[in-house]
């Protein structure tokens, strides 16, 4: 009896340990985002009128975006800085996830997982430059010149926002897919054959994701079908070139 108990207690006691490890790093990772949001609190107008830019050099002159809502103008701004904060602490909250789960992994596992973390980040925030300089003024450019004659293009800033982290977070993770492709072919889940036989219904599938999540007009659609296609082809020649690396590593 004793014996199946000291088992029980030997079994929690690491459990406990992982639970209380894991708390610490949720902690550092949420003391990171506070820090850089107490950080970016002052400059929550500047950085809202830099989210607004692409709407505000679209709209006609004499045109200004409006409030609905009382408190928007003082949250809406806030709500920038915290997502500022959160791009901007992502590099230390990834660390603590990293160092979390680095102890249980291989050697090898550790040197996949640490440029995998780094090469996501990247995409990520490159899917958002691109969204922000490329998507943006075109989109609200053509929405702008389309408004009817005698009609104010008055925009909600909350609304705004709404749609702006909308966007972002679809192009952020539409850039994720040469990621998602070679992890894919690593895991033997697909070959690279199938990839490539996948095509036709990629494409398609482009389109029809790239209908839903964007504004119902075929220039953003283009916009997102187009990334989410090249991005498609550049995880097949990573595919491709990973396998003939293993092919090499596994010669020697």
């Amino acid at each position: 009896m004793s014996e199946s108990v000291n088992k029980t207690i030997e079994q929690e006691q690491p459990l406990i340990e992982h639970l209380l490890e894991l708390r610490r790093r949720l902690v550092w990772a949420l003391l990171g985002i506070a820090v850089c949001f107490f950080a970016t609190v002052p400059f929550a107008q500047s950085l809202y009128t830099f989210v607004a830019q692409p709407l505000m050099s679209a709209l006609p002159e004499h045109t200004n975006m409006i409030a609905t809502d009382v408190i928007a103008p003082f949250f809406v701004p806030i709500k920038v800085a915290l997502m500022v904060a959160f791009l901007i602490s992502l590099p230390h909250t990834l660390y603590q996830i990293w160092a979390f789960i680095a102890p249980a992994l291989y050697q090898h596992e550790k040197k996949l997982i640490l440029p995998l973390v780094l090469s996501s980040l990247f995409l990520f925030l490159a899917g958002m430059a691109f969204c922000y300089f490329l998507v943006f003024p075109m989109m609200f450019k053509f929405f702008a010149g389309m408004t009817p004659v005698g009609v104010n293009m008055a925009t909600d800033i909350d609304k705004y926002l709404s749609f702006v982290l909308g966007m972002f977070l679809a192009f952020g993770i539409t850039f994720e897919i040469p990621i998602a492709v070679m992890l894919l072919h690593r895991m033997g889940v697909i070959s690279r054959k199938q990839m490539i036989a996948a095509r036709p219904y990629v494409i398609v599938a482009a389109f029809v994701i790239a209908a839903v999540v964007t504004p119902p007009d075929v220039l953003s659609q283009i916009l997102l079908a187009l990334p989410m296609i090249l991005l498609y082809e550049t995880g097949i020649w990573i595919s491709k070139l990973t396998g003939q690396r293993r092919k090499e590593n596994d010669k020697e």
